[in-house]
């Protein structure tokens, strides 16, 4: 559902592109559709022509040994590496498509790109969003040629406010799992609402810090901060949790929806532990439709978690839903009024 547009800077590191669904996307993100026809390899140049001379004749019984490869790419090969080169490789999206007008265009639409507050990890910028009509050239490019062109603002409009949307949580599991294990304990074991209170705490800060004119984040809390490597749309690999949700919702249906997530995505983050190291870890996000509000306006709803791909992956995830699960279970709302009782108590008792 989501996804960005980039530039992909002279100094970029050279990043393998990430397979991409074969399925056809659902007609809501068209952008996740893949091109069978590409192949990781460059295009390589054609070699130089042997002379016409017969001594440097290649099957000559005099000429030297040639310290150059000789064989050819074959065709097939050919076509193929010029279609992967064509691709931006942080997002598989075909890249350097014109900001213009179509030619079968009949409205115009906006040239604009919006910047987004999600900082990527080979540049000190942040990802940029396509503009609309980029977005349009696009979908055309990739056959969509029945695609409203009125419809295009507003589809641009619900890919940014996912997108923003998902980074925002991955940034909370980020600030709680980064520092290590234990300090994700301490953050979760007092359960979700805990969690949502001192998330509105720091957003309440940064305000306040913004209309002092001060920068919204400490410079050491943005030296930690969590970047954005790639990401890979795969609408058509359902995780294994939506599979047992879906199995669950056909079984109960009361209790569980039975419609499978519309898209899926992996997006693949550069963590800085406390000691300056950095790794990168695969969040996977699930996005599900929540139908229609009164006033009309589509509601929908993100799954966002590690992707447990190593053990320190399952730890995490396990400590986010048992600290809720057990603080729930075990009473701890009502362990914190008592607590606060006791102290307005301790308090009067000394004012007297």
């Amino acid at each position: 559902m989501g996804w960005f547009w980039s530039d992909v800077p002279s100094h970029a590191p050279n990043l393998t592109p990430a397979p991409v669904a074969s399925a056809k996307p659902p007609p809501s993100c068209p952008m996740h559709k893949s091109d069978s026809k590409s192949s990781p390899f460059n295009k390589s140049s054609d070699p130089s022509k042997p002379s016409a001379c017969p001594v440097k004749d290649v099957n000559h019984p005099l000429r030297a040994p040639s310290r150059q490869p000789l064989p050819a790419p074959s065709e097939p090969q050919k076509a193929q590496q010029s279609t992967l080169s064509k691709l931006n490789p942080l997002n598989l999206i075909p890249a350097g498509l014109s900001n213009t007008r179509a030619e079968t265009q009949t409205q115009s639409l906006p040239l604009e790109r919006e910047p987004s507050s999600i900082p990527r990890s080979d540049t000190d910028s942040n990802w940029e969003y396509p503009s609309p009509q980029q977005m349009y050239n696009a979908m055309l490019r990739k056959g969509y040629t029945d695609t409203p062109i009125d419809a295009v603002e507003s589809m641009v409009a619900v890919h940014n406010f996912l997108n923003e949307g998902a980074w925002t949580e991955i940034v909370e599991w980020e600030r709680m799992f980064a520092p290590g294990l234990s300090h994700g304990w301490e953050s979760c074991s007092r359960g979700e609402g805990f969690i949502a209170f001192q998330r509105a705490k720091r957003e309440h800060q940064e305000e306040r810090r913004k209309a002092l004119g001060l920068a919204p984040k400490l410079p050491a809390e943005e030296e930690s901060e969590p970047k954005l490597v790639r990401f890979q749309g795969r609408p058509k690999e359902p995780t294994p949790k939506a599979r047992v949700l879906s199995l669950l919702g056909t079984v109960f249906p009361n209790s569980f929806g039975s419609e499978p997530p519309f898209d899926r995505h992996d997006w693949y983050v550069s963590r800085k532990s406390p000691d300056g190291a950095t790794r990168e870890v695969r969040y996977v996000i699930d996005y599900y439709g929540g139908g229609v509000q009164e006033t009309g306006e589509p509601v929908f709803y993100l799954d966002i978690r590690p992707a447990l791909d190593s053990p320190t992956a399952v730890a995490e995830r396990a400590i986010r839903w048992g600290g809720d699960v057990w603080w729930r279970a075990s009473g701890g709302v009502a362990r914190e009024l008592a607590k606060a009782q006791k102290e307005r108590e301790r308090l009067a008792v000394q004012q007297k």
